[in-house]
């Protein structure tokens, strides 16, 4: 078992490490070429439609699970740390 735990903790850390290596220069990117403009414009619209209830509610629900994920697997690591 304890043969698993690392695999997936090494298959884990490279995982999050590609997923920051591509996202950073992206947004980067996006910010030095003016695209955040054109996507500020484009919810501004939006939400001028439709009372912008949906555009801060869906991201905020999906924001806590990723917190609550996050929590979670430091919980369960801290958890099996403490029985060794």
């Amino acid at each position: 078992m304890a043969h698993m735990v690392k695999w997936w903790s090494r298959l884990a850390a490279a995982v999050t490490g590609a997923v920051l290596a591509l996202v950073v220069p992206v947004h980067a990117w996006a910010a030095s070429n003016g695209v955040d403009g054109i996507a500020v414009e484009a919810v501004k619209s939006r939400t001028r439609r439709r009372g912008g209830f949906g555009f801060f509610f869906l991201p905020g629900l999906c924001c806590l699970l990723v917190v609550a994920g996050v929590v979670l697997a430091i919980v369960l690591i801290s958890r099996n740390r403490r029985r060794r």
